[in-house]
């Protein structure tokens, strides 16, 4: 009986998906529901053998993330350290210095917060033993070793991107740019189509081994911990910035709305721009500050996409009780330094930042391919929030630039 509902469920689900064009979140809400189902509905050892197969996909795509990591370190890198090297001088030293700092300030701000807040929210919530009747082994897996170490593509992206920077190199900055463009167009068209079947099984393998329901406990509790960390840090951004201004920070966060909206809708700062734009010069920024800053923390500015990253590493970890103690400020904070840097240019692309974040967990807070798996897929669910985030923040950018270039033209003359 319980399989015929089970089954029930996966057909009127999949002619959902066939008759109404959904966005990646609602695939990605289907996925995690047919992989419950389907683990939950599997026992003898067919079942097992179909739990394999997902396992099988879930190594092989596992296997092809780790060898894109490293191309997609330099793709987005070199091009974002690069374009840099173009800006208008003072105006780009204060922008980037301001952008960069907020997003460190908000992922340390997650961090002290989560860390107070999840030892009750998760009230002790630890993942349970696997069985060895219930591991699932894949029936075959292909290696695809990267091209080079995650900390080795990192080094050379900042010494290519500050070097083509530096010299002003043509040839190099745009052969670096068509890299950048194949690296997105292979998230846009090969993984983020993937991921909801990835996503599947990773929650039918979890749901068949029994340890799905902690981690959806923990996946609403830290999703609903995220959005207002979000909404603090937007408050916080825009108090400092209309403190400096000598603007109303509420007045300034409701103009900036429609932005935000949008924003969600996209899942891209970039494709956002245009209304952000628009509604940080309703702000009373000038239209030439304007126009420079938020084009340029589209790429740079990432406060929401921080947090949710910092917040979500930090409750897999927790569900890992061994790792937790070894995973302090002093290893997280190196770890937000650099999500600072690894992430320029990602916001372009819907997901891009978790999948430029991917090298950093793997090596900095040593994930493994099932908990990178379930990073990603904790990310993706709110990704259009963080874009938000980010996106509003960047308006608050722009009034504090606005403000600190203005003073210092009154100073000059």
């Amino acid at each position: 009986m319980e399989r015929r509902k089970g089954i029930l469920i996966i057909e009127s689900l999949w002619l959902m998906e066939k008759k109404i064009n959904l966005g990646l979140l609602p695939k990605l809400i289907i996925a995690i529901v047919l992989g419950i189902v389907i683990g939950l509905t599997l026992g003898d050892i067919w079942d097992a053998n179909i739990i394999r197969l997902t396992n099988t996909f879930k190594e092989i795509f596992s296997n092809f993330l780790t060898f894109i990591i490293p191309l997609i370190i330099i793709g987005f890198i070199v091009p974002g350290i690069a374009e840099l090297g173009a800006g208008a001088g003072k105006t780009l030293a204060i922008t980037a210095v301001i952008a960069y700092v907020s997003t460190v300030i908000a992922g340390v701000f997650a961090y002290f917060v989560d860390s107070a807040v999840f030892h009750i929210l998760l009230n002790g919530s630890i993942l349970p033993t696997v069985e060895d009747e219930k591991v699932a082994e894949p029936f075959f897996s292909i290696d695809m070793p990267p091209i080079m170490a995650v900390m080795s593509a990192l080094l050379l992206a900042f010494v290519l991107g500050l070097g083509i920077a530096t010299t002003g190199s043509t040839a190099l900055k745009e052969c670096f740019s068509e890299l950048q463009e194949i690296v997105t167009k292979v998230i846009h068209r090969v993984i983020i189509p993937i991921l909801p079947v990835y996503v599947f099984s990773i929650f039918a393998n979890m749901a068949y081994e029994g340890t799905v329901f902690v981690i959806l406990k923990v996946f609403i509790k830290v999703f609903l911990l995220i959005l207002v960390l979000h909404w603090v840090i937007i408050c916080i951004q825009y108090s400092i910035a209309g403190i400096v201004a000598k603007k109303n920070p509420f007045l300034c966060i409701k103009t900036m709305l429609p932005a935000y909206m949008t924003a969600i809708g996209t899942q891209s700062s970039a494709a956002t721009i245009p209304i952000t734009l628009a509604q940080t010069k309703q702000n009373g920024v000038r239209g030439s500050v304007a126009d420079f800053v938020i084009p340029l923390c589209a790429t740079i500015h990432l406060s929401g996409s921080t947090i949710t990253l910092t917040s979500c590493s930090l409750a897999i970890m927790m569900l890992k009780q061994d790792l937790f103690p070894d995973h302090g400020f002093t290893v997280m904070f190196p770890f937000i330094l650099m999500l600072g840097v690894t992430m320029i240019a990602a916001p372009g692309v819907p997901g891009g930042a978790i999948m430029a974040g991917l090298g950093l967990l793997m090596t900095m807070l040593n994930f493994t391919d099932v908990e990178t798996g379930l990073m990603i897929a904790l990310y993706m669910a709110q990704d259009s929030f963080g874009t938000a985030c980010n996106v509003t923040g960047d308006g608050a950018i722009a009034i504090l630039v606005d403000a600190v270039l203005g003073r210092k033209k009154k100073g000059n003359s």
